[in-house]
């Protein structure tokens, strides 16, 4: 598998380039760690993964599917997030990608959803969800990404392969590495004053300096950076 756009991690970069190798990828995936520690980036590139129509390794990133998962805009690529900013997800809403789910897929031979802090569902909708997971159509995959797995019911865990990610460390010498903690450190300063002039300048700092697929792995730092700074002012 090309999973060149998740930094570090090798271990599980290994590992799912065996499976895919040997038996192929599972139908639903548990994506777990801290901030920066690019779940974001594996979820958007394993569904890339299965979605895409090139040749050799996957995702290639150049067939139309790749590019449309980058874009966000693929017809059997669904993100499923809270209600509101905050919430978690609801059993209405598990309801509702469950009779989705059965639906054929617009473009390719697989559906793929993306569960965002998928460890905050109530066990309500955990059970909902594990329902799906245990008797969902094969072509139906599930990327469930959590801070905490420990915050889904075991029942759940059980039936997904489980990914344990660690933000990358930073090799001596490695530019790119600082030059993304300087940005974030900077962008979470504007952030965290409120200044608009300020945080438009820092997003004007970006541009050219960090690739398309290396965005959301900025936001997770930018995400760290805002976790430490509010620690650190109580």
């Amino acid at each position: 598998m090309n999973l060149s756009a998740l930094a570090g991690n090798q271990r599980i970069k290994d590992q799912l380039s065996q499976q895919e190798r040997e038996r192929g990828l599972s139908h639903a995936y548990i994506l777990s760690g801290p901030a920066g520690s690019g779940r974001h980036v594996l979820a958007r590139q394993l569904a890339a993964a299965m979605l895409c129509t090139g040749t050799g390794e996957r995702p290639c990133g150049r067939c139309v599917p790749c590019q449309k998962a980058a874009k966000g805009i693929h017809p059997d690529l669904s993100v499923i997030a809270g209600p509101e900013e905050g919430k978690p997800i609801t059993v209405d809403q598990v309801r509702a990608l469950r009779a989705d789910a059965y639906i054929r897929p617009n473009e390719g031979e697989r559906k793929v959803y993306l569960l965002e802090h998928a460890d905050r569902m109530n066990p309500s909708a955990q059970n909902a969800m594990l329902k799906l997971l245990e008797e969902g159509p094969p072509y139906a995959v599930f990327l469930l990404i959590a801070g905490n797995p420990g915050g889904l019911l075991q029942t759940v865990r059980s039936r997904c392969g489980e990914l344990a990610l660690t933000p990358p460390s930073e090799p001596a010498g490695d530019e790119g590495g600082r030059e993304r903690q300087a940005l974030a450190r900077k962008l979470a300063a504007a952030l965290e004053r409120g200044g608009e002039l300020e945080l438009l300048e820092a997003a004007m700092a970006l541009d050219g300096k960090i690739p398309r697929e290396e965005l959301v792995s900025l936001l997770d730092l930018v995400e760290a950076e805002l976790a430490r700074r509010a620690v650190q002012g109580g």
